[in-house]
């Protein structure tokens, strides 16, 4: 399949004399695909049940007769004031108890009753009167899940709906006293109807209080998805996709996947660096115009797993955006770059946002493809060019990669639950080991925890994660390649407790921690064959071969046959040593790529992507500042 490119547009901001230049205009820059519907609810349905197509209807005609491939969505993200009227109780609540207020968006509870019956509503009306047009190539279902921190809500109805949750999972108030170990503080329930939400408590709630309430928000969001699929799928036969973001971790993306028939994320890589990354002044300097080299990647490869190969990006930052502190337009030829770097990691669609820069309201100050007058940024010019190489490169062949990351959305919850150190974060684990395997020019791909076989790949890593599942044990014991395991992995039960063999718990493993020690900022323990371990430490005891100890004697990577177990976080050093060692193990090819470069294959192609602001020597070629280099390489 050759990949498309698209953008977002929104036809009820813009007079309709203008929409037949705008469809011609998106056509002959190289745009087939477009993006429409996701806030427009008031304007679809200004009254309760007084619905409006007539101007939608128009909309497609003018859309899809220019030839463009129509992405409907449904309106749910920005339900409109009336609703408030029906339902003054639908609005999310935080953590403090305070509502969150009509005014911008995404302001509903997931577990109020009504609104999600006012959503398969306005689902099922739009998929009963566009589901099978011969324009509409696929549907979006809401618009970004967990922006804005809403998924978590501490509402009435959230109450009402985690009591139901907790006796369906539990059956008994005795099993889930045993299970949450409420006999510690004198915290025992003698009836469902006596549990409430875990905020504004004097100090840290029962942690699997905490954990199994981020497992029931997590559920609300799929159970709320699937509603909405339903209702579309009932009226058409046109693939589902929901539009996730960058590092939003509230809700499990492989169950909602599930439902859907692709994922999209929104790529912003300049604000993400700004809020997202973590990173420090220094590499945000150096990367202020381009964005980090591996987190958009990273997000690819994710929902590259999440969606089962199928993935898109729904919303491609194009210049300046308006919601991160600083706010730099892209180095030129950033925008290209970024757009061949999700082709590279097999994206079949990239959508711009958003064709004309709103001069109204809070995204005014987003660019565009088209300035507020019309005219063209100058990031269409690299639009166009790309258009022009997907012309000319031909059949991309999707490849898998020889590494793997196991990546696990609870594990994020739970390490957020009780840290044990403010600098644990388990998504940033996983971006460092990613990260330290991409600068050895490695291709790596996700894996969920519920996968059951790595068979294929010659080496794997599980870092952090929260608990062992049998599937996720059985490809462990079953593995043919080299498995790194570690930090903190396998270290609790399902209900948050120690489990009663020591972690890491895995059978084939002769190794157990003993305690653990989180490190401050600032602080590090020294590795014998350079570099350190920051951040987290364990003391481990069994029969096994040390590869690396501290300083003193403290081992900090293990080895019994296949599998490593890694009792610290290393630091950049200790990181690309370790990673290079285990590579050249199982006989990968090494690249020593300069800082800023990365690489990405697939089955036919190698992309070399130099991220830097100067040019930079690879291999005898120099590539230019914010360029890349595509390698027939079958």
């Amino acid at each position: 399949m050759k990949p498309t490119l698209g953008c977002c547009y929104y036809p009820e901001h813009w007079p309709e004399s203008i929409w037949q230049d705008d469809a011609d205009r998106m056509r002959d820059l190289g745009l087939s695909v477009v993006r429409i519907g996701e806030f427009a609810w008031s304007r679809l349905e200004p009254e309760p049940g007084k619905l409006e197509w007539a101007w939608l209807d128009r909309a497609f005609e003018v859309l899809g007769s220019a030839g463009l491939q129509i992405v409907l969505s449904t309106p749910t993200a920005t339900p409109p004031r009336w609703m408030l009227e029906r339902y003054a109780d639908m609005l999310a609540v935080d953590v403090h108890g305070h509502p969150r207020k009509f005014g911008s968006r995404r302001h509903y509870c997931f577990s109020h009753t009504g609104y999600l019956q006012e959503s398969v509503r306005i689902a099922e009306l739009v998929a009963e009167r566009y589901g099978e047009s011969d324009y509409l190539y696929a549907w979006q279902t809401d618009n970004e899940y967990g922006c804005h921190d809403t998924v978590v809500s501490y509402s009435d109805s959230a109450r009402l709906a985690f009591r139901y949750w907790l006796r369906d999972k539990y059956q008994s108030v005795a099993e889930l006293n045993e299970v949450w170990g409420n006999v510690f503080w004198s915290m025992e329930y003698d009836d469902f109807e006596q549990i409430d939400l875990p905020n504004l408590t004097v100090t840290e709630p029962n942690p699997a209080h905490v954990l199994d309430f981020r497992r029931f928000c997590s559920d609300q969001v799929v159970v709320y998805n699937a509603a909405q699929c339903a209702a579309i799928r009932a009226h058409s036969s046109r693939p589902l996709i929901h539009n996730y973001m960058g590092r939003i971790i509230d809700f499990d993306h492989f169950r909602l996947g599930d439902d859907l028939e692709i994922a999209s994320w929104d790529s912003y890589p300049l604000g993400f660096l700004e809020d997202r990354v973590g990173a420090d002044e220094e590499w945000k300097q150096r990367f202020y115009r381009q964005g980090d080299p591996d987190f958009q990647a990273f997000h690819h490869d994710l929902y590259r797993a999440v969606g089962k190969g199928r993935w898109w990006i729904m919303e491609q930052q194009p210049g300046p955006v308006n919601w991160a502190p600083h706010n730099p337009a892209p180095l030129p030829g950033m925008v290209r770059l970024w757009t061949w770097e999700a082709i590279a990691h097999q994206a079949e669609t990239v959508c711009y946002f958003r064709w004309r820069q709103a001069p109204f309201a809070q995204e005014q100050m987003h660019a565009g493809l088209l300035r507020p007058d019309s005219h063209e940024s100058p990031v269409c010019a690299e639009v166009h060019k790309v258009a022009d190489e997907l012309d000319a490169i031909g059949e991309i062949e999707p490849g898998t990669a020889r590494v793997a990351i196991v990546f696990d959305y609870e594990s994020c919850w739970a390490w957020e639950t009780q840290p044990q150190g403010e600098d644990f974060d388990y998504l940033s684990l996983a971006l460092d080991l990613y990260g330290g395997l991409r600068r050895l020019g490695q291709s790596v791909d996700i894996l969920s925890p519920d996968t059951d076989s790595f068979s294929g790949y010659e080496l794997v890593l599980i870092p952090g994660l929260f608990t062992w599942s049998d599937a996720l044990l059985n490809a462990l014991q079953s593995a043919e390649g080299t498995v790194l395991v570690g930090p903190r992995s396998g270290s609790k039960t399902t209900g948050f407790s120690i489990p009663d063999v020591l972690p890491p718990a895995i059978p084939d493993l002769d190794c157990r921690v003993a305690f653990v020690e989180s490190l401050r900022q600032g602080v590090s323990r020294e590795l014998k064959q350079g570099g350190a371990v920051i951040k987290w430490l364990e003391t481990v005891e069994g029969e096994f071969e040390i590869v690396e100890e501290t300083v003193d004697g403290t081992p900090v990577l293990i080895r019994q046959n296949k599998i490593h177990y890694l009792s610290g976080w290393p630091d950049e050093q200790a990181r690309k040593r370790i990673l290079r060692s285990l590579c050249e193990s199982v006989s990968l090819p090494i690249l020593d790529l300069p800082e800023g470069v990365r690489v990405r294959e697939t089955a036919s192609h190698r992309f070399i992507f130099n991220h830097n602001a100067e040019a930079i020597d690879v291999d005898g070629e120099t590539i230019a500042a914010a360029d890349l280099r595509i390698q027939r390489i079958r």
